[in-house]
């Protein structure tokens, strides 16, 4: 924000370059971060967490539902060969309908299940923005194929919680470019048709 506060969403860093750039960049941009909010807590979200704690010294929080998934993490890290020196703690849970508060400016708590079953997205109604993790791409959406994955859920959410934004909402996705609700409404092939 105007005062150089910042919050940390999903860290994915997890190689020493990684964290190195994430950091240079935080302290040439004269940031102050404040937090750790997960949209939820997919291997490839987590792993920069424990670097970005033990650097700032800062609360890590996500919804209580993703405790599962936290757990699970270590095990995925050593499937997929990724390290990962362990499994952060949160510090306090996020629940759906709280805002959190950087300053003055806020973010309202969407649940919005389906990729993982405590899936949250941060909408900012003053700024026009929502950072919707993996719930939903530029003409894709979260896969479901993973542990608590519910392709119906990933559905109802998405247009429970994200179609009905405005359609001029940016959409700041987990993975790729950004887009926005009008143009995921009109063209996005997995949900055009629901």
């Amino acid at each position: 924000n105007e005062k150089n506060n910042a919050i940390i969403i999903d860290p994915g860093n997890f190689l020493p370059r990684e964290d190195s750039a994430f950091f240079d960049y935080i302290e040439q941009n004269e940031l102050k971060p404040t937090q750790i909010i997960n949209t939820h807590c997919h291997l490839d979200h987590v792993l920069g967490v424990h670097a970005c704690k033990e650097k700032y010294q800062i609360p890590f929080s996500f919804h209580a539902t993703e405790q599962q998934v936290l757990d699970w993490a270590p095990e995925a890290a050593m499937r997929y060969g990724v390290p990962m020196v362990h499994s952060p703690k949160a510090d306090f849970y996020l629940k759906e309908g709280d805002n959190i508060m950087l300053d003055d400016d806020k973010l309202k708590i969407l649940f919005a299940p389906g990729h993982s079953p405590g899936h949250v997205c941060f909408y900012s109604a003053a700024n026009n923005f929502v950072i919707a993790g993996d719930v939903i791409f530029q003409s894709s959406i979260g896969r479901t194929d993973l542990p608590g994955g519910d392709f119906d859920k990933l559905m109802q959410s998405i247009h429970s919680q994200i179609f009905t934004l405005p359609d001029e909402t940016i959409i700041y996705c987990g993975h790729g470019p950004s887009t926005t609700v009008g143009i995921e409404k009109m063209n996005n092939p997995y949900v055009k048709s629901l």
